[in-house]
This record gives C-alpha cells, structure tokens and sequence, in this order.
C-alpha cells in the first residue's frame, strides 16, 4: 500500500508508491536518455575552454598558475557573471504596484563558476583536489558576496547537471546566485528548524544525522566528518543529503580541511550515482544560514542535496505540491551503498 510521509523539519507530505516502486537498478539509463552526452576533452566553440576566456565577462576570482594573469590560460577554475543574468545589481528594492500586481527590480548577482579547463570533466571525474579547489570556490563566493551589498541576504550556489536538469552549456560548472530575500523552499527549512529547536532545545538536522546513524536503513556512508543518506520523505528517487556530522550552520566557515575531505566524499558519491544509473542528470544545491545575522546558527545545519531526474513531475505534483516518489529511500540507499563498495 502506498505510504504517506511527512519531512520533520519543513513538515511537507511526500506519497511513496510502493506498490509502483522500482527497483533501484531500473532507474539505470543509457547516457543518450539522460542527456549527458560522451564530450571532448576540449571543444573549439564552448566558451568556457581554455583559449576562449574573451568569450566571457571579465572573471571575478580564479585559482590558476602563478603569473598568469586574469582572463587569460592558465586557471584552474574560473569564475566570471553570468552573461545573461537573472539577477543584477543596478536597481533600487522598490516595490512597484499595478493594481493587484507587485514587481521590483531583479536586484542581486548571477555568477557562473566553471569548473575546470577540461570540456569531459563531470564532478565525478574530478580529482579530489580538483573538486576541492571548486568547494573552495563556494566557500569564497559565499564570504565575498555575503559582504558584497546589504541588500543581499542569502547566497545559494547550485549546480545542473544535464539537459534534464537544466545545463544549458556542456562544459562543467556550477552557478551562484545572491539574492534580496531567503527563497522560500530555505525559509521554510528555517521555521521547521527553529520550532524544532524552540521546543526540544535541540537541533533537528543533528538529531536526525543521530537516528538515521543508529538506525543504518537509509545511511549511504559516514565518513570524512559527513553523512551521506537518503532523507525519509524523499521527494524524488535517489534524492540524497550530505551533512556535516559536526553542528555547522554556514559552508562559509569550513576550513581547508573540511573542504578536502568532503571533496573526497562527494566525488565518490557522484561517481557512485554516475556509475550505478548511467550518468544520470541532477540537481545538487548547497543549503546554507542567511548572509545577515547568526540568530540561525544554533539550530540550522548546512547540507547539500542531490536530486537525480529519473522521475517526472506531472500533474498531480503540479496540483498539490506534492510528490510521489516510486522509490523507497530504504531500497536506493542499499543500492547506493553497495555502489560506493563496488567503486
């Protein structure tokens, strides 16, 4: 019988369909079918290439060879505005009324981060150092742009992977978005997190780390300082979470340390995703505490979350909000953990 289970902390409902569940290894696609495609290792008209640098805004931050100079050769990973943004910084928070109606300037920054030099490179082919270079390109983002206008009161980077998910240029990179207000899907976590904590004095992001640990049905690994699951009510099949096992409200404040060692997990993880599932296409975003004050540290927990397009979204989601998910989170975190084994 199909099972309704709420998320504790943003008290949404998801539909697990057992009864149309399948198997974990039959979400398995074809790389034709995900929409990542077998790329070159460098191609003559990407943008983001070596040698095409002019082809960008100017960059904002990089790590490359020392003495190269900016928006030439030589990086390692890149950051430059994103050329057609969604949000910029010219403009006044002003609300304009027609009638009914509300709109304001798109104030905010849209950044794109790439990557690495190669064209081919998925996360999941990336050195450890190679993609703790791009962690310690979050973490700059997050700090400079958290400084960088007051208006500015949440930074969320996120990546896609595949034309599924929304990658509209092939070569590797994330993209990072400031913005004048907490989106709503981050606010509602915030409530759930602080009623938690309001009523048991606790933080609920630790507490369910401590459960799913003794438990171990839906752990994926715990290693590194991170835990890697699949949350109760995943909304989506092979949704998963990783998160400091340390109380953490903000990525910004992850040391080098950190960060290398969570390189290393990640890039297991996705390897384990992509080899598992045919480099199936994802979402993964960096959820983390808002940019202006620390009344959230206490009871917030940064965490990152993945979510593979192996599922369609059709009208009954559309309709309530809800999900239905066809996989049990308990059924893709065996599959995943002997993924990881196998890797």
């Amino acid at each position: 019988m199909p099972e309704l289970r709420k998320d504790i902390i943003t008290g949404n409902w998801v539909i697990v369909a057992t009864e149309r569940a399948k198997r974990p290894e039959n979400f398995s696609s074809k790389k034709e079918e995900s929409g990542v495609q077998a790329r070159p290792s460098y191609k003559p008209d990407c943008p983001f290439c070596p040698g095409h640098e002019k082809e960008t805004p100017p960059e904002v931050f990089s790590y490359r060879t020392p003495g190269t100079p900016p928006d030439t050769e030589g990086w390692r990973v890149r950051v430059v505005p994103n050329k057609f943004p969604a949000l910029s910084l010219e403009g006044d928070l002003q609300e304009c009324r027609h009638g009914l109606c509300v709109a304001m300037p798109a104030v905010g920054v849209h950044q794109v981060i790439i990557e690495t030099p190669r064209h081919d490179a998925s996360p999941a082919e990336l050195a450890p150092g190679e993609f703790a270079e791009v962690l310690k390109t979050y973490r700059e983002r997050y700090r400079t742009l958290a400084e960088a206008d007051p208006r500015l009161e949440y930074v969320l980077v996120f990546r896609n992977h595949g034309r599924p998910a929304g990658a509209s240029l092939e070569h590797p990179h994330s993209q990072v978005s400031a913005m004048p207000f907490i989106p709503p899907v981050v606010e509602k976590e915030l409530a759930g997190a602080h009623s938690y904590r309001t009523g048991t004095g606790r933080c609920v992001y630790c507490d369910i780390i401590k459960e799913e640990v003794e438990n171990g049905e839906r752990v994926v690994a715990v290693e590194n300082g991170f835990v890697v699951l699949e949350p109760y009510a995943s909304r989506v099949p092979f949704e998963t979470w990783v998160l400091p096992e340390v109380h953490s409200s903000r990525f910004a404040s992850q040391g080098d340390m950190e960060l290398e060692q969570l390189a290393l997990v990640m890039v297991r993880l996705l390897d384990a995703l992509s080899r598992s599932l045919g480099d199936p296409a994802y979402n993964y975003v960096v959820h983390t505490a808002p940019c202006r004050g620390n009344s959230a540290d206490d009871y917030y927990h940064w965490h990152i979350e993945i979510l593979p397009k192996l599922s369609i979204q059709a009208g009954f989601e559309i309709g309530t909000g809800m999900y239905i998910n066809v996989a049990r989170p308990e059924d893709t975190a065996r599959f995943l953990r002997d993924a990881l084994k196998s890797g």
